[in-house]
């Protein structure tokens, strides 16, 4: 992103604003800034260098670049269309003439009813030359407009609409769309099925436990052993052939910036006040143009810590802050359905806290949307880490992550099978994403079961090569949390899914319903299932006892073998071929310890089964910024912002 000449322009001292004078009607807006001392003629100049380039008004492009409030920009505005000002804010808007109905409609295109007056409807709005607007009301005698900042608009607006709109981000997809929503954890038809299973499996106890013993060792290690072959041959693909959505620096570079178009990113964030520089660093290098960035900082309304670190940052109005009502469930998914209805973009991404994306990200999703067409919904881009030399969790988290992003998901893009999103840095046609329903708030793994949602009703998730760094969990403590997070919500995204099965295969077909039960499945499976096997084996090898003999009948200890032994070892192969793949070869040694890290998947496993019972919509929250590494990062960016 171009950031201006070698030595900025300072900001003239704000005038005044009872010194202020109406503008004529032939003065630009450029000449009114310049005349009442908000910029200079050098920051004019510039401004008016990037105007054909970013294809963006003036206006905005002085409030990205920072050298204006909104506030005082806004009053500005005002005075150019020869219209009245009003601050939201101390002048705030009659709420009963609010159409609740119309809140998206309102946030989208910057206005809202503001008073009643002499029959007249006054609208406030940031935009009083909207297009949009004027051809909404062009035919209504009764109506005036009144200007307003965008950051007014968006304060009054949570502060009239913003319970309706978080019981709307709460219940919207359980409430239209029931079958796609975890709100239930089990359907009555599930609990009768379980129920009606768990009679079976104590009788089958009671008069042949042996035999019970056996088919389940023996269904446990074949799905085991299916689902650890599909990932071979996953790793298999994306080794035999340059697999996965490319785009070459040519064909960001064949742009123009004068017509992308408008960009939402969304940052939820609770209690993570000292890692915010280094978003803010990131996004601010990103190569897109800055005016057409909405970017929502999307925080707790009682998380004032981090609200009042987001202020004390000083950012240009680009970045504005959504504050989430206080309500349950307290989840990431149901804090972006709820900015959703804020975002003004034609694509949207999320982005966390710590993440540092490539700078040319964005384009590159563009690119890609444009290249797959209009089935396509979203894009993921790859995730890693910045810490990955930390400490040994780190470093297998790291080989782990190479493996799922550089591997597992190109793979599975080219099988044209269900892809389960990563957590960020997945980019969305905002129009899709809203035609689905967007998040489910009740799933803690929000992001895998819209990827299973996008593929039901028939959209299209592409990968593309671009990488975002994010900061891995260098406590166990941490990381177990986060994990049993993650494989409950795989536990709930299977149960959702799972409700009605036939369907299921009419919407993604058998290759999509097959890869669902191994890799979704396979993940929650294995994980519950390894300590026993491998318990079983460690008692043998260390004793060499006959006594488990009889509940390992020949092809049941083959396959249980090959699982232990041999899955292991290639386990290990393929993790050194991932990052191998991602040139970090000083991780290849570690590799060799990956059975001791499964285990600890194992661990978070459980953890998620009995919180999957006892504390279904229970978001554990991941603590940032703890990582030495991350701390020098806040250190950097902070310079950075400042």
């Amino acid at each position: 992103m171009s950031s201006g000449p070698a030595t900025r322009p300072q900001r003239a001292s704000p005038p005044d604003h009872q010194q202020f004078s109406p503008a004529p009607q032939s003065t630009l807006i450029g000449q009114l800034l310049v005349r009442d001392g908000w910029i200079t003629k050098t920051q004019l100049d510039y401004a008016l260098t990037l105007q054909p380039i970013w294809g963006s008004r003036l206006g905005d492009i002085v409030l990205a670049l920072g050298w204006m409030r909104a506030l005082d920009f806004h009053q500005v505005l005002a005075r150019h269309f020869g219209l009245a000002f009003v601050n939201l804010i101390e002048q705030p808007a009659d709420e009963t003439l609010f159409d609740l109905h119309e809140c998206t409609h309102y946030a989208q295109h910057l206005y809202l009813p503001w008073r009643l007056q002499n029959g007249i409807l006054l609208l406030a709005t940031a935009d009083p030359g909207s297009t949009e607007l004027t051809q909404r009301f062009e035919r209504r005698d009764d109506v005036r407009f009144v200007v307003t900042s965008q950051l007014d608009i968006a304060w009054e607006l949570q502060r009239i609409a913003g319970e309706h709109l978080s019981r709307d981000a709460t219940s919207q997809l359980a409430e239209t769309t029931p079958q796609y929503s975890a709100r239930q954890v089990l359907t009555t038809a599930q609990k009768y099925s379980a129920g009606i299973g768990v009679l079976i499996l104590g009788a089958w106890l009671w008069f042949a436990p042996l035999v019970l013993l056996i088919a389940l060792s023996s269904a446990v290690n074949v799905w085991m052993l299916v689902s650890f072959l599909f990932r071979t041959m996953l790793c298999w693909m994306s080794c035999a052939d340059q697999i996965g959505l490319s785009v070459s620096r040519e064909e960001v570079g064949a742009l123009a910036d004068a017509d992308l178009p408008t960009y939402s990113i969304l940052v939820p964030l609770y209690k993570e006040p000292t890692v915010l520089p280094i978003l803010a660093a990131a996004l601010k290098r990103l190569d897109y143009p800055r005016s057409k960035l909405d970017i929502k900082l999307v925080l707790e309304e009682d998380d004032l810590e981090t609200i009042n670190a987001a202020k004390a940052l000083g950012l240009a109005s680009i970045f504005e802050i959504i504050r989430v009502p206080n309500s349950l469930p307290k989840t990431k998914p149901k804090a972006c359905n709820y900015a959703l209805r804020f975002a003004r973009g034609r694509y949207l991404t999320i982005y966390d806290a710590e993440d540092k994306p490539d700078p040319d990200q964005l384009k590159k999703a563009i690119v890609a949307f444009r290249k797959l067409g209009e089935h396509t919904a979203c894009i993921q881009a790859r995730l890693n880490y910045f810490n990955a030399e930390e400490n040994w969790l780190t470093r297998l988290f790291t080989l782990e992550y190479s493996l799922w992003f550089d591997m597992f998901l190109p793979a599975l893009d080219r099988l044209q099978v269900p892809i389960p999103l990563g957590g960020t840095s997945n980019h969305f046609d905002i129009e899709k994403l809203r035609e689905v329903g967007a998040w489910d708030p009740y799933n803690v793994t929000e992001d895998a079961d819209l990827g299973l949602r996008f593929a039901a009703l028939g959209y299209n998730v592409s990968v593309v090569n671009s990488v975002t760094l994010e900061e891995a969990n260098a406590h166990f403590g941490s990381w177990i949390r986060q994990r049993s997070r993650w494989i409950k919500g795989y536990m709930q995204t299977w149960l959702v899914n799972m409700r009605r099965p036939r369907e299921l295969t009419k919407q993604v077909g058998w290759k999509g319903v097959a890869s669902f039960q191994l890799f979704i499945g396979g993940t929650i499976v294995s994980g519950l299932a390894y300590p026993f096997l491998l318990g079983a084996f460690m008692v043998w090898l260390v004793t060499q006892t006959f006594a488990l003999h009889p509940l390992f009948p020949g092809p049941v200890l083959a396959i249980s073998t090959i699982n232990l032994v041999v899955g292991n070892s290639l386990l290990m192969y393929l993790s050194m071929l991932a990052v191998g793949k991602s040139g970090r070869l000083r991780l290849l040694p570690y590799a060799l310890t990956v059975p001791f890290y499964w285990l600890l998947q194992s661990v978070a496993a459980y953890r998620a089964l009995w919180q999957l019972i006892t504390r279904p919509f229970y978001w554990e929250k991941t603590v940032h910024g703890v990582s030495a590494y991350t701390r020098t990062e806040v250190l950097r960016a902070t310079s950075s912002v400042a």
